[in-house]
């Protein structure tokens, strides 16, 4: 096994409000995945998929509920986490807790994304 995760859904109750938060915040374009037939919206994060690489979404679906309870998802942070960060709350997030030298293992910040998830970054920088 290379990696213990290989996928991650964040779930949101307004998935275009929600897409539109990350987008901003990491500068890229989540693309649609909707399951109609299930009454599921579902945005897919970039990731390298032809190398079998970690990848993610956000979700919208019935039983699905942010929380700041649980487990928390470490989204890259590129080179220098304070870039995405300094983003979060023009974008409608909350810091809560600022960038943190984790010694040898780089730096994380933890945040709450628009749904009322809290969520993560990290990066070596």
């Amino acid at each position: 096994m290379k990696n213990a995760i290989n996928w991650f859904e964040i779930p949101v109750n307004n998935y275009e409000r929600a897409k539109k938060f990350y987008s901003e915040i990491l500068g890229v374009e989540i693309i649609d995945h909707h399951m109609e037939d299930k009454n599921v919206k579902y945005g897919i994060f970039p990731y390298d998929m032809e190398n079998n690489n970690i990848g993610g979404a956000i979700m919208q679906m019935e039983g699905m509920n942010p929380s700041t309870d649980g487990s928390t998802v470490y989204l890259n942070g590129g080179e220098d986490l304070s870039i995405p960060l300094s983003k979060v709350e023009a974008a409608g997030g909350k810091i809560i807790m600022p960038k943190m030298d984790i010694q040898e293992n780089g730096f994380i910040a933890q945040f709450t994304d628009t749904e009322g998830n809290r969520v993560a970054f990290h990066s070596m920088g």
